[in-house]
């Protein structure tokens, strides 16, 4: 089994047990949410130390270690994206299963559970054309200001959605085409979605322009930019504005 297959196969069944657990319904939404990232990560901890027992391993839900930093190759996985939309039954949330060789985001499968999709690395296909009206995701809770800014900048509509999967995952299947996101994340949130995203022929970067790298020793990344290529200067230069 190809990284790239074993990322699908993955991501498809944590997302199975997911639906699982939350069907149980004898857990309030907070213990739902903590119940559906143990059992999924450990779920994907034990397969990925068994089927790539030489790689690191970086995941939300367990314990970091420096052993990881040595590595090469690193599976950089989050059980749940978005833990609020899961426990409420909403489509926008996400199983994420990626890897990072040499920091690059590279390899990687993001599961819409709620959707019945799996987006992956070895499978990608063309994108849509491009609608007159640009869109673009923001946070539905906390939509960040300079998302605000650039979008009102470029004219774009607001779509407001949950988890940072999701959102990448939109760009990709060209229901938005620009994510632009600068309130913090962790290496997790990002990495699965970046590579898929990559895998398509999008644009990912910090919004400075410079290139996201993983596997470092602080796993916090304080923000990004997934986007068609063809408006990533223009989204840049916008954001750029905005600091001066």
């Amino acid at each position: 089994m190809t990284d790239a297959e074993l990322a699908a196969h993955l991501a498809e069944v944590a997302g199975r047990l997911l639906i699982e657990v939350r069907s149980s319904n004898v857990l309030s939404l907070k213990a739902l949410g903590a119940a559906g990232d143990a059992t999924a990560n450990q779920f994907l901890c034990h397969a990925i130390r068994e089927q790539r027992p030489d790689d690191g391993l970086l995941s939300e839900e367990e314990k970091d270690n420096d052993a990881r930093l040595s590595k090469s190759r690193v599976w950089i996985i989050d059980p749940v994206d978005g833990t609020r939309e899961y426990g409420e039954a909403r489509a926008d949330w996400a199983v994420h299963v990626g890897l990072a060789i040499d920091g690059v985001a590279t390899i990687g499968a993001v599961a819409l559970p709620g959707s019945g999709l799996v987006l992956r690395t070895d499978q990608p296909t063309p994108l849509r054309p491009a609608p007159d009206k640009l869109r673009m995701l923001v946070s539905r809770t906390r939509p960040a200001a300079e998302a605000l800014a650039v979008a009102d900048a470029l004219g774009a509509e607001l779509v407001p959605m949950g988890s940072a999967g999701a959102k990448a995952m939109a760009v990709v299947q060209g229901d938005a085409e620009i994510y632009l996101h600068t309130g913090g994340q962790y290496e997790w949130d990002s990495c699965a979605p970046v590579a898929v995203a990559r895998a398509y022929g999008l644009h990912c970067s910090r919004v400075d322009g410079s290139p996201l790298v993983y596997n470092q020793r602080e796993t916090y990344m304080p923000d990004l930019l997934i986007c068609r290529p063809e408006l990533a200067d223009r989204v840049l230069t916008e954001v750029r504005g905005l600091a001066h």
